[in-house]
């Protein structure tokens, strides 16, 4: 039997509740049935019209805060691109049959992104729920009905008033955290720049719902003798201010052990056991790389970390997968690491990554390995800056990743 299609807009205007659709710009692209039903207006007095032309706060009330909480929401959904459910809100209307009188009314609201390939918030659905008759039930004897209603209506509207502010006052303390990430994010992580004669570019994207910086981290670093370059990548595991303190501690200490060590595989050794002695750098990973530009050799060694990736000038890709070693603090006494090395010809570029970029849940890491190979030689021609965004936005889902994302490529 052939499938039937499905008008998805009859279904819209099917559904039961109050829905609209408004653009970023918070105009209505389209309402449903109900929501005409509900608000008391014609879809020609909604669509095209901006929010808050349609539904003003009710100027005779000093104290309304219906408009300023609901814009305050959307422009949340259009920030974050998550679902945001509000409290329950007073928001008055206007009586469309009697200009200048206002009902009291009351909404239990939840605002919603729909991404767009892009990963854009592209519109928002606006769910409204009008609770005004359940606020105002009436509970008990006839006689005192009326009365009782009142301090009904009074507890709930002051516990969700009180419940709007305290997640006003945890979003506030969320943004102030957020800054002190920014700042050290901008303290501890290298600003992206060219290595030497050598193009480079860097990104970082935090797992979605984390703050800005999280325990992935990135390094270059200019070594001694000739025209050599250090590139290394690590990740600690959990989020948060603490995993980026540990991630600071562990990016400073292999950026000097670099400069000094002999190879990459003596540097992992003093991290490793530098590791050790940091709490909550259990269970950290990290791969380094010496690049040598003169006799074009790049040495190798990880512990734990994904393989880097180098597409040499002809599109072929090439895993260094040959000195991999457990993760840093695995062995309660330390052992050498192993190291090994390949050669490039000049215009190969090199990219390492953290496992957010390739890994998902329901897939085998082998997949994202070959995605990620696949994208490199794909779009090889392309400069390190606009091939790092072209790699994120093929390999990373629309709505963001459950894991930290860092990347570094450099064209040697």
């Amino acid at each position: 039997m052939a499938e039937t299609a499905i008008d998805y807009g009859a279904v819209f205007k099917a559904l039961p509740g109050m829905v609209a659709l408004l653009t970023p710009e918070l105009v209505y692209a389209d309402v449903n049935e109900e929501f005409v039903r509900g608000c008391g207006r014609s879809r020609e007095q909604l669509i095209g019209k901006y929010l808050f032309d349609v539904f003003p706060d009710n100027p005779n009330d000093s104290a309304a805060t219906g408009m300023h909480n609901l814009e305050a929401s959307l422009y949340r959904v259009l920030a974050t691109g998550e679902r945001d459910t509000m409290a329950l809100q007073r928001y008055d209307v206007e009586d469309p049959e009697r200009p200048g009188e206002w009902q009291k009314r009351y909404w239990s609201p939840v605002n919603a992104p729909l991404l767009g390939p892009d990963g854009k918030v592209v519109l928002i659905v606006h769910r409204v729920e009008e609770v005004t008759e359940l606020i105002r039930a009436r509970t008990g004897s006839p006689g005192n009905r009326g009365s009782r209603a009142r301090v009904l209506e009074a507890e709930l509207y002051t516990r969700a008033r009180e419940l709007q502010e305290l997640n006003e006052r945890l979003r506030q303390a969320h943004s102030r955290e957020r800054e002190v990430a920014l700042a050290l994010q901008e303290a501890m992580l290298p600003a992206p720049r060219q290595v030497r004669n050598h193009p480079a570019a860097v990104r970082y994207r935090p797992a979605v719902g984390a703050l800005n910086v999280c325990g992935d981290w990135y390094d270059l670093v200019d070594l001694v003798g000739g025209d050599r370059i250090g590139v290394a990548v690590g990740d600690v595991v959990g989020h948060g201010l603490a995993a980026a303190g540990v991630m600071g501690q562990l990016r400073s200490a292999l950026s000097a052990a670099s400069r000094v060590a002999a190879g990459p595989a003596q540097a992992l050794d003093v991290l490793g056991r530098y590791a050790h002695v940091i709490n909550g750098a259990e269970s950290a990973t990290a791969a380094t790389t010496f690049i040598d530009c003169d006799s074009h050799v790049i040495t190798y060694s990880s512990a734990g970390h994904p393989p880097p990736v180098l597409v040499h000038a002809d599109g072929r890709t090439e895993f260094l997968d040959q000195a991999t070693d457990p993760p840093l603090d695995a062995r309660p006494d330390p052992v050498r690491r192993p190291q090994a090395e390949t050669t490039f010809t000049p215009g190969a570029t090199l990219v390492l990554y953290t496992d957010g970029l390739i890994e998902r849940r329901t897939e085998d890491i082998y997949t994202g390995l070959d995605r990620l190979a696949g994208a490199l030689r794909k779009h090889r021609d392309q400069d390190p800056e606009t091939l790092a965004d072209t790699v994120l936005m093929e390999l990373l889902p629309p709505g963001g990743a459950t894991d930290d994302t860092a990347l570094i490529i450099v064209r040697l």
